[in-house]
């Protein structure tokens, strides 16, 4: 277990929780701890859902600038090669559903680290945003493309050029967030939705989640031949068997899976 990071299960939901007081800020320590648990999340067979949460207060306010001013660009390019992009990117990638429970600000990397996530419920007194160009640079974990896929490139635009900060009805507005809860209720809200996938069936979930997000990066038809051959993979799992088989016996939503 980390220091600053770590996986907590609960039934089959896994909380991976950041826990470095006062801001969260993602340090070169949180990327590696962050890339462990969410490999250790996508392996374990007892986690069928995913909740990153950074605490009641704050979410993650950004990477940590102190550890990275005076980073050179030979420094940088080095880093990124196991940076915070690589985490996030393994963040992305756990074949499960996932939620960000966001609380006070998930700005920069924090934000980047939502956007890596399914899902997004927020604190109706959230603040989000990519505001690295007021230092000068920018997202450089994943803001850039996760952000003007899910609003769009005009708006994307609109938040990383000007480095504003998005209040939570915005935020709503346009996409960056699902869901928006009272504050101490965003936790519980991001379990309630966790919950759901708990008896579902795991590998179908890990082939839908492969299809939408391997679908977006290419072009209609290839998408359409990933989800052909994603569908007819299906076909080898037990659970399969058992949710057509029941469909048939009992009708719609009594299937038992085995998440096999």
């Amino acid at each position: 277990m980390g220091e600053f990071v770590r996986l907590e299960v609960d039934g089959a939901i896994g909380t991976i929780r950041l826990d470095r007081p006062p801001m969260n800020a993602l340090n070169r320590q949180i990327e590696n701890e962050l890339r462990e648990v969410a490999i250790e999340a996508s392996e374990r067979d007892d986690v069928r859902a995913v909740i990153v949460y950074g605490g009641e207060k704050v979410f993650a306010a950004g990477a940590d600038i102190k550890e990275m001013a005076e980073l050179s660009y030979t420094d940088m390019a080095a880093k990124e090669q196991r940076g915070l992009s690589d985490a996030m990117s393994r963040v992305a990638a756990i074949p499960k559903p996932t939620v960000a429970a966001l609380t006070g600000y998930a700005l920069g990397g924090g934000f980047e680290l939502a956007l890596a996530c399914d899902r997004r419920i927020a604190s109706d007194n959230i603040k989000v945003g990519q505001p690295e160009i007021l230092l000068g640079t920018i997202p450089g974990a994943g803001g850039t493309q996760r952000l003007a896929r899910l609003v769009g490139p005009s708006k994307a635009k609109d938040i990383i050029y000007s480095g504003r900060f998005v209040k939570a009805d915005e935020a709503l507005q346009i996409g960056m967030v699902d869901e928006l809860v009272p504050a101490d209720d965003v936790y519980a809200a991001a379990k309630r939705w966790a919950e759901q996938f708990s008896g579902a069936a795991a590998r179908a979930l890990a082939a839908a989640k492969s299809a939408i997000d391997g679908g977006l990066e290419q072009d209609l038809a290839n998408g359409l031949k990933l989800e052909s051959h994603l569908f007819a993979g299906t076909f080898a799992t037990e659970d399969q068997k058992i949710g057509m088989r029941s469909f048939i016996e009992n009708g719609p939503g009594k299937a038992e899976f085995t998440g096999n």
